[in-house]
């Protein structure tokens, strides 16, 4: 497959048990921006630890996104364990080191920044400075109430003007990252094909007649500038999006077929056309053909009659 940008770098897809992982914020943006595909986020975010709806880095990305990737070059895969090096002896004692110096770094920095900070007031102080405001703002009341006695117009002549706000001051003390990369290389593990990494046994999709339909109808889709996301939950494979799943609602559901002539029966027809009309989607059926390594389109749409 001749690639679509080859002046780009390609993206590096960590995968581990036979799963492709983007850790990267910047290769997730790249992804979803450019090469509109969208993945599904498995992390849990680090404030919000206990939920399950608003997930995190990393992505995992769907089988046939990661062929798509791979095969148009725009990334290639990467053994992720094998690309860990276990550290010798003298190596962790010096990352230990290391450790230690940046943690007493940022001990000395946290102390500096509580020093600059302004002392904090005692609950006596901060009653009296309340009593000499209220004192100050009745005084001002009282010259305004005075100078206005003659017409109702004339402005306070002796009122000081409030004083302004303190502005607050902040310290933002940001630490030095600690993320050490000396013990991870993927130079020698990494494959910039689906056939090299299958032979390494890293990947193995597709490997079968419905794997290879189920690649070649989410390239067909890609190709005609649709987003895909799983479409188990409305009865297919794919839901289909004209753009951004998060602008846009899907306008189909999906299902792969292995070959155009795939049968079906009046039953299966029936509920893909309800299903969809009641999602408010077509149900569009997608076949196959290995042969010429091409694929038909077909929707389905309940109608009333009478």
């Amino acid at each position: 497959m001749a690639s679509t940008e080859a002046s780009v770098p390609r993206l590096h897809l960590r995968v581990a048990n036979k799963k492709a992982y983007v850790w990267d914020v910047e290769d997730i943006a790249t992804i979803r921006t450019k090469h509109r595909l969208c993945g599904v986020f498995t992390g849990t975010l680090p404030h919000m630890s206990q939920q399950n709806l608003f997930l995190g880095v990393p992505m995992v990305l769907l089988p046939e996104e990661v062929v798509l990737l791979v095969e148009n070059e725009l990334a290639v895969l990467v053994d992720d364990p094998n690309a860990h090096i276990q550290p010798s002896v003298p190596e962790l004692q010096r990352w230990n080191a290391k450790e230690k110096e940046l943690a007493q770094l940022r001990l000395a920095q946290l102390n500096a920044a509580i020093a600059s900070l302004p002392a904090v007031l005692s609950e006596e102080a901060m009653q009296k400075r309340k009593e000499r405001e209220l004192k100050r703002q009745a005084a001002a009341a009282k010259a305004a109430e005075a100078a206005a006695e003659g017409s109702i117009f004339a402005p306070p002549e002796n009122a000081p003007p409030p004083p302004p706000p303190p502005e607050p001051q902040y310290t933002v003390v940001i630490p030095a990252s600690s993320i050490s990369f000396e013990w991870y290389n993927d130079s020698a593990c990494h494959y910039t094909t689906i056939q090299s990494a299958k032979e390494a046994g890293i990947w193995e999709y597709p490997s079968n007649l419905h794997e290879r339909a189920k690649c070649g109808v989410f390239r067909g889709l890609w190709e005609q500038g649709m987003y895909m996301g799983g479409g188990i939950k409305f009865g297919g494979d794919y839901l289909v999006y004209p753009g951004d799943p998060l602008r846009y609602h899907a306008h189909f559901s999906a299902t792969v077929l292995e070959s155009p002539t795939f049968s079906l029966t009046p039953m299966e027809i029936v509920a893909h056309g309800r299903l969809g009309t009641v999602t408010k989607k077509s149900h569009l059926l997608c076949g196959w053909d290995d042969e010429k390594k091409e694929v038909s389109y077909l929707s389905i749409e309940w109608a009333g009659f009478g």
